[in-house]
């Protein structure tokens, strides 16, 4: 054990703070297991893709000003 280890075995274990869920409440029927998390992972995917996009084309405009600034030119 390292010295910023020491103490962690006296704390609650991981995932501690994640309530129980309710007796009564079941899934429903018809759901596929993981159906919850697809939403989140999407909604990651398009935030990272737009990102991407913004960034490319803030990319291409600088470049574009850049060359017809005449900073890209041959001398």
């Amino acid at each position: 054990m390292t010295s910023h280890d020491e103490g962690r075995a006296d704390e609650e274990p991981p995932g501690s703070d994640v309530p129980a869920p309710e007796p009564g409440a079941e899934p429903e029927a018809g759901a596929a297991p993981g159906v919850a998390r697809r939403g989140p992972a999407w909604l990651i995917v398009g935030v990272v893709a737009a990102t991407l996009l913004i960034c490319c084309c803030s990319a291409v405009v600088g470049l574009v000003l850049s060359w017809s600034a005449g900073l890209l030119g041959s001398r």
